[in-house]
């Protein structure tokens, strides 16, 4: 597995890629705009050419954009929904611009309404925003933590997201502490094991591009986004190792969004690449 980190680009494309490349990364996601906000710019092109050009000169590929957290494809609100296409169609051009391979989003949450309803709403609108995907862009959907009724929770429903859409650049992105805090126990290799199983049953592993990897504190199935430390929360060491000894994730991308500083990103990378390499704690 090619293994990376998030990191921020509001210090300059250089400075984002310099840290990358220092603590080892090989693969780099990022936030194209403020993932807080509905106010997007039209790609810099000369700006993202020069940021291809440092990835590929830094052999850091591939580079994934992080949607916003704003984006909500099963809201009952019609402005929330265009709100929503908007800035996914902007990081579509952005990632066409730049030479990003993928663009990583949430689904959102069905609110108030019937799940069944939600769900069609939510297939609905990610056909609109593939009719115009660029080529040689994947656009995944995330997993969820599973709390109330946010989408994509469970690996079924993003199987049925895959098979009801059926579109050839629509994938998964799994998150480690989302998986756990839904009540995948990922802690073993048994648990991994069936966790990939019925990963490959639902969703397909073809359609499995990538991977948020992250510890967690929060305890199986609290239905709490926490992310933590690698091999310091209750994934712990035996759950990565787990993952890491499954031949068919060889080429797969794991991205690391632990939090803290420059120097837990270092710790952290350092812990990963170890856990993947064989070695023991």
């Amino acid at each position: 597995m090619r293994l990376g980190i998030h990191v921020h680009v509001r210090g300059g494309y250089v400075a984002a890629i310099e840290h990358a490349a220092r603590i080892g990364a090989q693969a780099v996601q990022i936030f194209s705009s403020t993932p807080r906000s509905y106010r997007v710019a039209p790609p810099d092109e000369q700006a993202l050419t020069n940021f291809r050009q440092l990835r590929d000169d830094a052999g850091i590929a591939p580079t994934i954009i992080h949607s916003s957290y704003l984006i909500n494809l099963a809201s009952e609100d019609p402005k929330i929904v265009a709100g929503s296409l908007r800035l996914l169609q902007h990081d579509l051009n952005v990632a066409a611009a730049g030479g990003i391979r993928y663009v990583n989003t949430h689904l959102g949450s069905y609110g108030s309404r019937a799940r069944t309803e939600g769900f069609s709403a939510a297939c609905t609108a990610l056909q609109r925003v593939l009719e115009e995907i660029p080529r040689d862009v994947f656009l995944l959907m995330e997993n969820s933590a599973g709390a109330g009724q946010l989408c994509g929770g469970t690996l079924e429903e993003l199987g049925r997201f895959i098979h009801g859409v059926d579109h050839p650049q629509l994938g998964v992105c799994l998150d480690t502490a989302h998986a756990w805090a839904a009540g995948y126990e990922i802690n073993s290799q048994r648990g991994v094991d069936d966790f990939l199983y019925e990963a490959a049953e639902q969703i397909g592993l073809d359609r499995l591009h990538l991977f948020h990897l992250n510890d967690t504190q929060v305890e199986l199935g609290a239905n709490r986004d926490r992310h933590w430390h690698i091999a310091e929360g209750n994934i712990g060491f035996a759950g990565f190792r787990a993952l890491a000894a499954r031949p068919e994730l060889k080429d797969k991308t794991g991205i690391l969004e632990t939090p803290g500083d420059v120097a837990d990103d270092e710790r952290n990378m350092r812990m990963i690449q170890m856990i993947f390499s064989g070695a023991s704690p």
